[in-house]
């Protein structure tokens, strides 16, 4: 019997699978670094890796989505994302570099295939209204996956070998890639100039940071992302030290998804908790997540820790949203939704890459992950004062 999915259908699902095994495979490289007796800060390390794509990236992959049937592009991304996973099964564990060179890979994928699913959508639909719910959709989806991949993916890497968990992850990717097949490739523009539109992303970047409320707006997420980032891999080698849990329990994967549920439910009420016309007093939640953040290092009890995780996922969450919106909104009409995500993508990866590679080093020199946690925390306060400083450019 044949199957018969609608394009959007096609699209959510996925998604669903790709953004699900990104979140895993973090876990499983988690994994191959204990086994091999590396220090859980050399996950830092590795992340770093997967943040260097959206980077350098970030001015070709747009064009190149456009260019060619973002179908196709969705294809070539999980291939990419699958073959660096491939790569696990066949480099020496114990380096390292080549260890980064998996999730570089991976990231690369993640980066060729972002722009596409988004892009996508404007064709998939027939008017606005069709648009707006679509885009609800797929954010629902992948904020559904990163949920699920950090808290059933992490589970499933932790109770597996890391044979079995990469094998899980590449027939993940392989299934996303598989969904692509029933949506409908669509021309590109083979007009486009990679060269031409490079120059114009730091041109549209320029523009979006001399206005003071996108830039605000740029700065604030970036930070965001930065902490959660660098939260994520820090808690993640916390939790076993300061809980007494066994690293290799399903229960720190779990432990970690409240962050999620806390992140959820903050985006949900931000808009009741913050007007969109006074956006900058988001702040107040963000001053929240740092107490929270600090507060980490002298919690030894469970349930307590699980509620703090909430905590600081539900101010994040109020915290981001509304500049996301302002962000998006604005940048729309300025040089475009497309190329906003892309800006915005390159702002918060270079965040993420800098605050994990801080993390590290603090780590190297002999502090301990309590240490870095709260020094992680004293980094979001500094942008957060840099905030409150240039919000009167704003407010006037």
């Amino acid at each position: 019997m044949k199957i018969q999915l609608k394009p959007l259908q096609a699209l959510y699902f996925t998604q669903f699978l790709s953004a699900f095994a990104d979140n895993m495979i973090l876990f499983v490289i988690a994994n191959l670094l204990r086994e091999n007796g590396f220090s859980p800060a050399m996950l830092a390390l590795v992340s770093i890796s997967f943040f260097l794509p959206y980077i350098f990236l970030a001015p070709l992959v747009g064009p190149f989505a456009d260019k060619h049937p973002k179908s196709f592009v969705l294809v070539i991304g999980n291939l990419i994302k699958a073959l660096g996973v491939l790569l696990l099964f066949v480099i020496d564990h114990s380096s390292i570099l080549l260890l980064m060179l998996s999730y570089f890979t991976v990231g690369v994928g993640a980066v060729v295939y972002s722009p596409a699913k988004y892009g996508i959508l404007p064709e998939l639909t027939r008017n606005e209204d069709e648009l707006f719910h679509a885009n609800a959709r797929i954010e629902a989806y992948t904020i559904f996956a990163i949920l699920t991949g950090i808290g059933i993916g992490g589970a499933v890497a932790s109770g597996t070998s890391p044979a079995l968990s990469s094998a899980i992850c590449l027939i993940i990717y392989l299934l996303s890639l598989a969904m692509t097949f029933f949506i409908p490739r669509m021309r590109g523009n083979l007009s486009i100039r990679y060269g031409a539109e490079a120059r114009r992303f730091f041109i549209d970047f320029q523009q979006l940071l001399n206005r003071p409320d996108t830039s605000f707006a740029l700065i604030g997420t970036g930070a965001f992302w930065m902490s959660s980032a660098v939260l994520r891999v820090a808690v993640l080698a916390w939790i076993p030290i300061a809980l007494d849990i066994n690293p290799q329990s399903f229960s720190v994967s779990l432990i970690l998804a409240t962050t999620s549920i806390g992140i959820i439910a903050g985006a949900f009420l931000a808009p009741k908790l913050i007007p969109l016309a006074h956006f900058t007093r988001s702040l107040t939640f963000g001053f929240g997540m740092f107490l929270i953040i600090v507060l980490f290092p002298w919690i030894h009890v469970t349930f307590i820790a699980i509620c703090l995780l909430l905590l600081v996922g539900f101010m994040g969450g109020v915290f981001i949203i509304p500049m996301n919106t302002v962000l998006q909104e604005e940048g729309k009409k300025m040089v475009g939704s497309g190329k906003t995500i892309a800006i915005q993508n390159f702002i918060e990866n270079l965040l993420m890459a800098i605050g994990s590679g801080i993390y590290y080093l603090i780590v190297y020199v002999g502090v301990s992950i309590s240490g870095a946690i709260v020094g992680q925390g004293l980094l979001l306060l500094v942008f957060l004062l840099y905030l409150v400083k240039y919000r009167k450019r704003i407010t006037g």
